[in-house]
Parts: C-alpha cells; sequence; structure tokens
C-alpha cells in the first residue's frame, strides 16, 4: 500500500471491470487446500491460494519451554511464521524479524478464541507456518492453513477460522488482492472469522477508507470467507472419509 511508481504493465490494475489476472471484483484467487502433509507432525496442511504459498504444521499439546510462560489453567499457544528465502522475489534474509514477529501475533489472537485451550493446562501447542512462496495475502493464508492443521491435530475448537482480505485499488473495492494490486493499491482490509457464528477474531487495515468503504469491503469478504470454509470443511472430510 505504498501509492509507488507503478510498472508500465501495471499502469491500469482495472480495464473494463477485469483485474489484472482476469479475475472480477469479487472474485477469490484459486484455493486449494490439502490436510496431513507432514507426516511428522500431530496435524498439518497446505494451502495454495493464487501464487501464495503455505505450509502448516502443529506439534503438541505437550510440555512447553521456557517454563515461566506456562499457564496454570490453559494451554498456550505458540505460533511462528516465517517466509523463507526463495519464497519471494528478492531474496528474504532468514530468521525473525519484525514483520515475521507481528504476524506471528496476528495469526495467533485469529486462531486463539476458537480453541479449548483449558482442556490443556500447563501445555504447549505450537503452530509453525512456513511461506514458500508469497504473492500477498499471507497472513490470511497462514490463518486458513493454521486453522486446518489444528483441527487434523486433533486439538478441540468451537470451528474453524478463515480468512481473507479486500482492498481498494484504483477507487474500486476489490475481494482478495494479488501482489501488484497489493503493492500499488490504496489499502487493505484482512478479516478473520469464525465458522460457527461468524464472529471476527482478526481485523487489520493498512491504509485509508472510508465507512461506506469499509462496509463494502467486508460485505465482500464474508462472502470470501464462506467460500474458504466449505472449502476447509471439504478439505479435512476428505482425510477422514
Amino acid at each position: 500500500m505504498s501509492g509507488a511508481k507503478r510498472p508500465k504493465e501495471y499502469e491500469k490494475l482495472i480495464v473494463k471491470g477485469k483485474r489484472c489476472d482476469g479475475r472480477k471484483i469479487d472474485e477469490l484467487r484459486p484455493l486449494t487446500i490439502k490436510v496431513g502433509v507432514i507426516k511428522r507432525a500431530n496435524g498439518s496442511a497446505y494451502v495454495e491460494l493464487g501464487k501464495t504459498k503455505v505450509y502448516a504444521a502443529v506439534y503438541g499439546p505437550k510440555e512447553l519451554h521456557p517454563r515461566r510462560l506456562v499457564e496454570d489453567d490453559k494451554a498456550v499457544l505458540s505460533v511462528k511464521y516465517s517466509m523463507l528465502a526463495f519464497s519471494v522475489n528478492d531474496r528474504a534474509r532468514p530468521g525473525p524479524n519484525r514483520r515475521s514477529t507481528e504476524i506471528s501475533k496476528v495469526v495467533k489472537h485469529a486462531l486463539e478464541p476458537v480453541i479449548f485451550l483449558e482442556e490443556f493446562p500447563q501445555l504447549n501447542i505450537e503452530l509453525i507456518v512456513d511461506i514458500i512462496q508469497a504473492d500477498a495475502g499471507t497472513r490470511t493464508a497462514a490463518v486458513i492453513a493454521g486453522s486446518v492443521a489444528l483441527a487434523n491435530a486433533g486439538i478441540p475448537m468451537k470451528g474453524l477460522v478463515s480468512a481473507c482480505a479486500a482492498g481498494k485499488v484504483d477507487g474500486e473495492i476489490l475481494l482478495d488482492l494479488n501482489a501488484p494490486e497489493d503493492n500499488f493499491g490504496d489499502s487493505d482490509l484482512p478479516i478473520a472469522m469464525t465458522s460457527t457464528d461468524k464472529k471476527i477474531t482478526l481485523m487489520q487495515l493498512d491504509g485509508v477508507m472510508t465507512k461506506a468503504e469499509i462496509q463494502k469491503a467486508i460485505i465482500l469478504i464474508r462472502k470470501g470467507n464462506d467460500y474458504i470454509i466449505s472449502k476447509q470443511i471439504e478439505a479435512l472430510k476428505g482425510v477422514y472419509q
């Protein structure tokens, strides 16, 4: 969300109601979800959202270290989000940074409300999310994958959590921004919500939107999240039926 000078091929991101990747205004990128892809993990998932590709793995419940982090009455959900060095065009620097720390917390807060953490006092549920290819929407893809991985691990949950974003590009509110739209658009609004009661567990705004634009974005996002939840359920049923 920078207003940076656009390359010639992205001078116009919307032409006659079509976006630069051919999608409609309210259309998600193609979504693929696979379950149980990492055999040594207690639960795992793989998500492709357009060109963004994410692995999530769950370990635990298990003993928590260091012990000073233990919660006597509930488990601790620890999330480690990272972008692998080859996931972006300019090689990412290995190791944690401010962005990965922030998104780790975002994913944790998005997922915690649906987990029965009180079932596992003094223990740790560890979620590791690796972005192997980034093309916008990595935090929403991380929430999608993390939720499915937790379910695959048998962690007791009230329901799943889905996530997608909408943003303002060339004066239009678009669903699920791709990389050019994210890089050269005006704003981005990712929202995560629960599958059961549609409660919002994550809402962030990067850039500026009017109240009317936010309302329009939320309508698009709710539609997108309904579809994502159906795909999460379908992927899990495919493993257990």
